[in-house]
């Protein structure tokens, strides 16, 4: 496994706090651990943005996510989150595919839904990032390969693996390697259930360019040691 360094680990990390019960407290601290590790961005529920948008004055991004953590709102539920959230200083949006309809083999409702959250960021904020959660642990391999191509139809920047509530489990190394091989030119973000230093490297050697994590402190002094 190759060594990677202390800065580059850490701008690949979307610093996240997305569990329900999440305080002010706790959203301020992931805030401040952003600043001092130089995280890429803090990820966190629609109802933090305005506040990390605030306490990080444009220091580091703000993500956010929508259609979270199902995928099962409309396109219009979906868009309105995610216009919503640009205009309150969030410049990422992750968004749930339609799990539903990617199964199905329903793929004009999947591009549809994905560019309608799409065309919505980008009306806020032109340079603003679309991430589209595929759910992989619950797709078959043709299934997330025509969830790529969706994505990349409908111009989104990014394909991630999980939210990391799916009981199907979260990311894994063929999963973003599978992401990888057939998204290009779109990046990946891994995400869901990488704890550790040995598993973030992984993920990044396996194609990630993102991490989204809830152990980027751990790791950050784990790397230190």
């Amino acid at each position: 496994m190759a060594t990677i360094d202390r800065t580059t680990l850490a701008r690949a990390i979307d610093h996240t706090l997305l569990k329900p019960e999440a305080t002010q407290a706790q959203i301020d601290q992931l805030c401040a651990e952003c600043l001092e590790y130089d995280f890429a961005a803090v990820c966190v529920n629609p109802c933090w943005v305005p506040f990390c948008a605030e306490r990080l004055a444009g220091r580091a991004a703000v993500a956010t996510v929508a259609g979270f953590p199902l995928g099962a709102a409309t396109s219009e539920t979906k868009a309105f989150e995610a216009r919503e959230a640009v205009a309150q200083g969030a410049v990422e949006i992750d968004m749930v595919v339609n799990l539903g309809a990617l199964k199905a083999g329903r793929h004009d409702i999947v591009k549809d839904d994905i560019e309608a959250v799409v065309r919505a960021t980008k009306s806020q904020r032109e340079e603003a990032l679309v991430k589209v959660i595929l759910e992989t642990a619950a797709l078959t391999t043709d299934e997330v390969i025509a969830g790529c191509r969706c994505a990349a139809e409908a111009q989104a920047d990014y394909v991630k693996t999980s939210t990391g509530f799916h009981p199907a489990g979260g990311a894994t190394i063929e999963a973003v390697q599978l992401l990888y091989k057939h998204a290009s030119p779109i990046k990946v973000k891994a995400s869901g259930g990488i704890r550790d230093l040995a598993a973030a490297t992984a993920m990044l050697e396996a194609g990630a360019a993102r991490l989204g994590m809830s152990a980027g402190v751990a790791v950050m002094r784990e790397i230190a040691q």
